[in-house]
């Protein structure tokens, strides 16, 4: 007698859900002018991380006109907030990054940025070069469409607006992780979080993700080298750092191409900067590279991170120079859970269409979302960016001056935050 039980309950979800998409429909058509505006706000004032003030001010203004109360300042500039605080349930995060980039802006739009920032000790044009204004608006108007249906959720839903995820500043300590250090998935307690990032390689109304590793680990490094200066005519007086940082990145590239199982999983080690020398008769005393890495099995990278430290130390020691590499800010591997992945994936495939929700393959880009997955099970999914019609391998690549996003991927990006959230709580783990 199990079988018609069972299919008696599909029955009371599937219809249940079937009414529940219909108004989350007409909650989002009617909020969707309201979110294309904010997300033209928003992009129009790009803020570095760290430095998301008019940012973070305008959210928290946003949210209490839904009826919510935000906190401000959670890790320097980001805004929390919870519907149905103190009612017992289960507790959906829902996360959304804040901050723009360094880059001058070269789309033709009326609502582009003219922001500027500091960067490194100099002023520098801001842009939301990744898409971090589409986020802000598609968290914002999940909360309202949300706050809409309070009465039938039973349980909370955590609003996290996190800055500085392209990485804090020098000396300061910032994203995702410090949210996580500030104790963000308590009080309440998150059991689930969600998050999504838009891409510009992909056609609106697409959903692509996959289970397990999605996003790979990120490790930056600075290497830096002590010669000895001397003439550039008579290099025998002195010990040369740049032939050694030229030894040292040949050798580096050999960690991949000879040391892993490529396989089993993708990795990629690149010196991204190398500083050394004014003039062209001068062999400098000192030289220093910066370099990142990108794994996607943990294994695979503590074998890299060794390697790279053994290649470091012996080339440096084979031509008489000091050595030291000291690592910088460190991300874990973005993880999709495997188990929520799968009982998740059909509300996905319901409301965005099933043929429009694609696996994907990992990619080497990192996300600090990872922070938040190491506590709580966690879902981390793409959505489309490129307006349909439009070849979307033709698009600008993120983090660039002409990177451009439609703004019909938002409709997308709500109700895929919007299914997710109210089907957990029908579902569960």
């Amino acid at each position: 007698m199990k079988t018609p039980i069972l299919f008696f309950c599909f029955s009371i979800f599937f219809c249940h859900a079937q009414e529940m998409d219909t108004t989350l429909h007409e909650l989002i058509q009617n909020n969707l002018a309201k979110t294309i505006e904010l997300r033209h706000w928003f992009h129009q004032h790009a803020e570095l991380s760290n430095r998301e003030f008019k940012t973070a001010e305008r959210i928290a203004q946003e949210l209490k006109k839904i009826g919510l109360k935000p906190q401000t300042g959670i890790a320097k500039t980001g805004v929390v907030a919870v519907l149905n605080a103190g009612k017992p349930g289960p507790v959906v995060a829902l996360r959304a990054d804040i901050d723009g980039l360094p880059v001058k802006e070269r789309a033709d739009i009326p609502w582009a940025s003219t922001m500027k920032g500091i960067y490194n000790g100099e002023e520098v044009p801001v842009m939301h070069a990744c898409g971090h204004d589409t986020h802000i608006a598609i968290l914002l108007a999940t909360a309202k469409v949300l706050y809409a249906l309070k009465d039938k959720i039973p349980g909370q839903v955590k609003f996290i607006f996190q800055p500085a995820e392209e990485g804090s500043p020098p000396g300061e300590e910032g994203g995702a992780e410090l949210m996580v250090k500030e104790g963000v998935l308590k009080n309440p307690d998150v059991d689930v979080i969600f998050g999504l990032h838009i891409s510009a390689q992909t056609t609106v109304g697409q959903v692509k993700l996959k289970p397990e590793s999605i996003m790979a680990a990120v490790d930056e490094f600075r290497i830096d080298l002590k010669g000895v200066q001397t003439h550039g005519s008579t290099p025998w007086t002195g010990i040369d750092p740049i032939i050694t940082a030229s030894q040292m990145i040949n050798s580096i590239q050999t960690i991949v191409s000879r040391s892993m199982p490529l396989t089993k999983a993708a990795a990629v080690v690149t010196i991204g900067s190398i500083h050394g020398g004014v003039r062209s008769n001068i062999i400098p005393e000192d030289l220093y590279m910066l370099g990142t890495i990108r794994t996607l099995d943990d294994e695979m990278r503590d074998v890299v991170l060794k390697r790279l430290d053994e290649v470091v130390t012996h080339v440096a020691a084979a031509n008489n120079v000091g050595a030291k590499l000291t690592f910088l800010n460190s991300y874990p591997v973005t993880y999709n859970n495997p188990e929520l992945y799968h009982k998740m994936l059909p509300s996905l495939k319901r409301v965005c269409g099933a043929e429009n929700v694609k696996s994907m393959d990992a990619r080497t880009g990192a996300e600090d979302f990872s922070f938040f997955q190491k506590e709580v099970p966690g879902i981390y999914f793409f959505i489309g960016g490129s307006k349909q019609g439009v070849d979307a391998s033709k698009a600008a690549p993120h983090h660039t001056p002409d990177f451009y996003v439609d703004d019909s991927a938002l409709e997308t990006g709500i109700k895929a935050m919007t299914t997710l959230t109210i089907d957990y709580f029908s579902t569960g783990l």
